[in-house]
């Protein structure tokens, strides 16, 4: 990043960020609190900013620091082995919840698959904090979902999305097991 901020690329890096967005100079200045002529030099290559003065132009243009450096080019890819995934089983009920998705700290997504039991249920979870929503889509059986007290009867493929800061449950209403995968999602919590 010092590299990038020191060379002067990052001038170039702001006006193409800036110019993507349909920004003009006055506004970039508005959002971000640096000068109008600032960000001039700085896209000329006249200047290099401050560390304080990026992080500024960063929050301005709605990137981390890093993506303003041009860092995000560089992409993980994580493989989660199926017997690798972490599971946890209810021994009373045997519904089980399967991690699909890497933990990372923060990263505000979870990619789980949930199976419950014939004649079984999930247990009633309490309410995440506000911001925190849940996109479930029924793989395979019958599932009823109950959200803050209203019941809503999900068949194989169908979907449901809702604002999980309300008591919810899930609960197996077909023969067999019942599966679904669940997405958590808590960006703006």
């Amino acid at each position: 990043m010092v590299e990038a901020v020191s060379s002067g690329r990052l001038g170039v890096r702001v006006r193409d960020l800036r110019r993507r967005r349909g920004l003009t100079l006055e506004a970039l200045a508005e959002t971000s609190g640096v000068s109008r002529a600032m960000i001039s030099k700085l896209e000329r290559g006249e200047k290099n900013p401050t560390l304080v003065v990026a992080a500024r132009l960063a929050e301005g243009l709605n990137v981390t620091l890093s993506q303003l450096a041009g860092m995000e080019d560089r992409r993980e890819v994580i493989v989660v082995p199926r017997d690798r995934r972490m599971t946890m089983r209810d021994p009373e009920t045997g519904f089980e919840r399967q991690l699909l998705s890497p933990t990372f700290a923060g990263s505000g997504v979870e990619f789980i698959r949930n199976v419950i039991p014939e004649d079984e249920t999930s247990g009633e979870f309490p309410p995440h904090r506000k911001g925190v929503e849940e996109y479930i889509v029924v793989e395979r059986g019958r599932l009823r979902a109950v959200l803050d007290g209203d019941e809503y009867a999900l068949e194989e493929g169908d979907a449901v999305y809702f604002e999980a800061d309300v008591t919810h449950r899930f609960d197996n209403l077909g023969e067999g097991a019942c599966s679904y995968y669940l997405v958590i999602s808590s960006r703006g919590a």
